[in-house]
């Protein structure tokens, strides 16, 4: 099977917006993820360490599974909505979830790489520019529809998740994982934000010049920070999400939420990878990295759910049904 694009009138990818572009999108959030999501495309995987090897296929395996529990997989055919560059869908559906499968972004650069690797990996994939507010398929579509770090970036979140229950078949389930909650984006963002001010001043010093990226970078890093202020629109309390996706429509919702101790090591350690050259890190730091990471996960999910409340965990995740069937 190979990957194909369904509507040849979608808009083609701008990875390189005018400044007059920018100007606006800071005042037109729908614009902004286009501009952003498009310039982010094809460095993205690279950016945030996505595969699509058995790391990456444990790792979305791992939040479907969270967050759904149990299903009698797989699922005949599934849709990604927010795709980016198709990590979620394309790792599921190598891990046994679905057959097929669809991609939308509302970003023409994120669904051109989603497709391309869909058919490297000769997955069974098509593909569409969409609004997540109007989801461009018919009435009962799919058995399946998932998003990662996706509903964050809509400006009507109820809508979309209607949206979602209506494409979907009934009995259909709905898996949404990777989206800040209120109280770890306020502690993420701060730590970000410290490690990116001692990292880019450290490295100001003459005997570590060679840490430090060249200034054109720093300067692209820190405007890209300022489009993604304007992208990310909302960060979720579990409980409210719930009430969400139950106001929409949905029945047997389900929040749950992932990554403390792992959020207050990885935001640091993503913030110093974007600051530094990539090849003063090495094989080392990404054992360290990853290891890290996977051992505070650990932690988190066998000790820490026990004990901290739900919404201080910086991932949420939610699931629900369409009624019906």
């Amino acid at each position: 099977m190979t990957a194909s694009r369904t509507d040849g009138t979608d808009p083609a990818p701008n990875p390189h917006a005018t400044a007059e572009q920018v100007a606006a999108a800071l005042e037109d959030s729908k614009l902004a993820q286009v501009l952003y999501h498009d310039w982010e495309a094809e460095t993205y995987d690279e950016k945030w360490s996505i595969s699509y090897d058995e790391r990456c296929i444990d790792y979305a395996r791992g939040r479907f599974d969270l967050a759904a529990g149990e299903q009698q997989l797989p699922y005949e055919r599934a849709l990604e909505l927010g795709c980016g560059t198709g990590f979620f869908l394309l790792n599921l559906m190598q891990g046994g979830v679905a057959k097929s499968g669809s991609v939308t972004d509302l970003s023409p650069g994120m669904v051109k790489v989603a497709l391309r690797n869909a058919e490297n990996l000769g997955l069974d994939v098509d593909g569409r520019v969409a609004d997540a507010e109007t989801i461009p398929y018919e009435d009962d579509t799919f058995d399946l529809v998932v998003g990662h770090a996706v509903l964050h970036h809509i400006p009507d979140v109820e809508q979309s998740l209607r949206e979602v229950l209506r494409v979907l078949k009934p009995g259909g389930r709905f898996v949404f994982a990777g989206e800040p909650s209120t109280v770890g984006n306020f502690y993420a963002r701060w730590l970000g934000r410290i490690t990116w001010e001692a990292t880019t001043t450290i490295t100001k010093l003459p005997f570590l010049s060679d840490w430090r990226r060249p200034q054109t970078e720093l300067d692209e890093s820190s405007r890209a920070a300022a489009l993604e202020a304007v992208v990310d629109l909302h960060t979720f309390d579990p409980a409210d999400l719930e009430k969400l996706a139950t106001s929409a429509g949905a029945v047997e919702v389900q929040a749950s939420s992932e990554e403390f101790a792992a959020a207050l090591l990885g935001w640091p350690v993503r913030t110093f990878e974007a600051a530094v050259p990539e090849e003063k890190l090495g094989w080392n730091w990404a054992k360290f990295a990853f290891g890290g990471w996977k051992t505070l996960s650990w932690v988190d999910e066998n000790v820490l759910k026990h004990v901290v409340p739900r919404n201080f965990f910086y991932n949420v995740m939610i699931t629900g049904v369409k009624p019906g069937k």
